[in-house]
C-alpha cells in the first residue's frame, strides 16, 4: 500500500506542484486548503487528488482533517508543511491581527500538523516532514516582520524537531524556496519583479516544480540521513 501524503496549502501554486509530483511518484496525497472551495474542486478536477478543507492556524480542525484523512486514505507517513498567508507592511503600521494571522498560519499551522501526525509516525517508525520556509526567512525583506519572523521560526522549528524524530525513523527537513512564479510573486509590481530577478544569478524565477523536485527528494525512503537540515532552492539568490 503506498504511503499517505498530506500537503497544506495544497490546491495551489507551491502546493500543487508538490502534490502533483508526489502523486506520480506512486505516493496517495490529501491535499488541504483553507478558503477557495471553487479552486480547490477544479484542483480536483486536474488532478484527481482529494481535498481536504480546514484552518491550519486551528489545532482542532487540523486534529479533526487529520482524523478524515486517516480514515479515507490510510496513517500520516508523510507531511509537507506548505501552507502560508503574507500581510505586509512595516512595523509602525502594521497592526497587531496582521502580526498574529501570518504567525498562527505560516509558523502555528506546522506545529498544529506535526503535533497531528507526530504520534502515528513515533509508532510506526517512520515518518517524513518537509517543512516550506523562504528566502526571506533567511535574509529578511522590508515590509515582512511577521512573514520573515514565521519563516526564519520554521527554520529553528525543523532543528529540534528533527532531533527528536531522529530516533524514530522520522525525519525533519525544511526548503527555503527562493522567489517563486506563482500568483503571490505575480502580484508584485513589474518594476519590482524586474528587480528581484536582476537578483537572481541563474536570471529567472523559480518554478513550482522545481520545490516539488526538492520535497520528493527530501521523503524518499532512502533519504533517512538527511534531517534537519534546510534546502535552499533560490537560483542562487541568497547563499546561506
Amino acid at each position: 500500500m503506498s504511503k499517505v501524503a498530506v500537503v497544506t496549502g495544497g490546491t495551489r501554486g507551491i502546493g500543487e506542484a508538490i502534490c502533483v509530483g508526489l502523486k506520480a511518484a506512486g505516493y496517495q496525497v490529501a491535499a488541504n486548503y483553507a478558503g477557495n472551495d471553487e479552486k480547490a474542486q477544479a484542483f480536483t478536477e486536474r488532478s484527481g487528488i482529494p481535498v481536504y478543507k480546514f484552518d491550519v492556524s486551528n489545532l482542532a480542525a487540523c486534529q479533526q482533517g487529520i482524523a478524515q484523512i486517516g480514515q479515507d486514505l490510510g496513517p500520516v507517513a508523510i507531511a509537507v508543511n506548505n501552507a502560508g498567508i503574507t500581510r505586509d507592511g512595516t512595523i509602525h503600521r502594521m497592526d497587531q491581527e496582521d502580526w498574529q494571522s501570518v504567525i498562527d498560519t505560516n509558523l502555528g499551522g506546522c506545529f498544529n500538523i506535526c503535533r497531528c501526525v507526530i504520534a502515528g509516525m513515533r509508532e510506526r517508525s517512520f515518518g517524513r516532514i518537509v517543512n516550506i520556509g523562504s528566502i526571506n526567512g533567511q535574509a529578511g525583506q522590508y515590509g515582512q516582520v511577521n512573514y520573515a519572523a514565521a519563516k526564519s521560526g520554521i527554520h529553528g522549528f525543523t532543528k529540534a524537531l528533527a532531533q527528536e524524530g531522529a530516533g524514530k525513523g522520522i525525519t525533519v527537513n525544511a526548503i527555503a524556496p527562493g522567489y517563486v512564479d506563482t500568483d503571490m510573486v505575480r502580484a508584485v509590481p513589474d518594476n519590482i519583479l524586474e528587480k528581484i530577478i536582476a537578483q537572481i544569478p541563474v536570471g529567472r524565477l523559480g518554478r513550482a516544480e522545481d520545490i516539488a523536485r526538492g520535497v520528493l527528494f527530501l521523503v524518499a525512503d532512502d533519504a533517512d540521513f538527511i534531517t534537519g537540515s534546510t534546502l535552499s532552492i533560490n537560483g542562487g539568490q541568497h547563499m546561506y
